[in-house]
């Protein structure tokens, strides 16, 4: 929860009053369309960076709202602001409904909102949801089954707006190596940015047991994983998505990547501790699920890929969603333009 002074407003209303001032208005017009973003994770960027490519190519800015710097890296690619400093802009969108998103929409009233489920949520409706649902402008997910668990998350009863997943918008040819694993971690310890999920331990054992059964272990690494755990493998430089494609199979604990990789034709084994909570749909993509390391081998030996209705179920359209999800958000800009104000905080309370 953020603990500042009382909130200031920088506001002004688009397209009145702008015209009396000479060159006002033309600036104001000449600013990018700019988009602001909170996530549930509050520094989590790599939720942000497969949505670049396509501001990019449309001149738009996607700017994400963190608490401070202390756990932006060097170099990221995604363009970041605290609420003490953050631009003006079109259109907020959360993709959760957890502390930090709705602490920011409760910091950015003046703007006009979006939820736009960027990972996987559970069906069980937030407690601060109802902070901001009535606000909401529009509301999106990947899938069909993404679609269902968003809205309930929300206690959202009217249309989720299906556009797909950003990640399946450049998927690699499958090519695999025989023999070639690839392990998909989680996050072992929960930190400021996020929690973690049950299972390491258990995919630890899980890949042992593969290696010494001849297998060559690549691990994708989730961005917040503890990377020490995996140094007596080889770790995709890659990234897990890519690396899939070179993979006989993958083996990890179920998550937002699980779609993806499903999407590319990879056969997937869960590792599922029992404590561990992630949607139906992300389970169907799976070929099958181990509780014990000594299944592992067998249960790769058996894998096969999804199906293409499981697949489309859990990930939705292929190709085009980044277009779809800037084009739903256009839309809600240029219906919103003229009764909203742009503002900017520079405090909260």
């Amino acid at each position: 929860m953020i603990t500042t002074r009382r909130t200031v407003l920088k506001a002004g209303v688009l397209g009145v009053g702008l015209a009396a001032t000479p060159g006002l208005a033309l600036a104001a017009r000449a600013r990018r369309t700019r988009v602001l973003l909170a996530t549930n994770e509050p520094w989590g960027t790599y939720h942000a960076q497969p949505l670049l490519a396509e501001a990019r190519r449309r001149g738009w800015e996607l700017v994400q709202v963190v608490p401070d710097l202390s756990q932006i890296k060097p170099g990221d690619p995604v363009r970041v602001a605290t609420l003490s400093d953050v631009p003006q802009a079109d259109l907020l969108v959360v993709n959760g409904a957890e502390a930090w998103p709705a602490d920011v929409a409760a910091a950015l009233m003046r703007l006009p909102m979006a939820a736009s489920s960027l990972a996987y949520l559970k069906p069980v409706e937030a407690p601060r949801a109802k902070e901001f649902r009535s606000r909401l402008e529009l509301v999106t997910a990947a899938s069909p089954a993404e679609s269902d668990v968003f809205a309930k998350y929300l206690g959202w009863k009217r249309r989720v707006r299906m556009v797909g997943s950003a990640q399946t918008d450049d998927l690699p040819a499958y090519a695999p190596q025989q023999d070639r694993v690839l392990v998909l971690t989680s996050v072992t310890h929960p930190d400021q940015t996020g929690n973690a999920a049950p299972g390491t331990q258990l995919l630890l054992d899980a890949a042992a047991k593969l290696q010494a059964a001849g297998k060559h272990i690549v691990v994708g690494l989730h961005p917040r994983e503890d990377r020490t755990l995996w140094d007596r493998y080889e770790i995709s430089a890659l990234g897990s998505v890519p690396e899939s494609a070179s993979v006989e199979c993958a083996v990890g604990i179920p998550g937002t990547v699980f779609p993806i990789v499903a999407a590319v034709g990879v056969p997937l084994v869960g590792c599922v501790d029992p404590k561990l909570q992630v949607p139906d749909y992300i389970l169907s993509v799976c070929s099958s699920t181990i509780d014990a390391p000594e299944q592992a081998v067998a249960a790769i030996a058996d894998a096969k890929p999804a199906g293409r209705g499981a697949v489309f179920n859990a990930v939705g359209p292929i190709g085009g969603s980044a277009r779809r999800l800037y084009s739903a958000w256009h839309a809600t800009i240029q219906s919103t333009r003229c009764s909203f104000t742009s503002a900017t905080v520079t405090e909260i309370r």
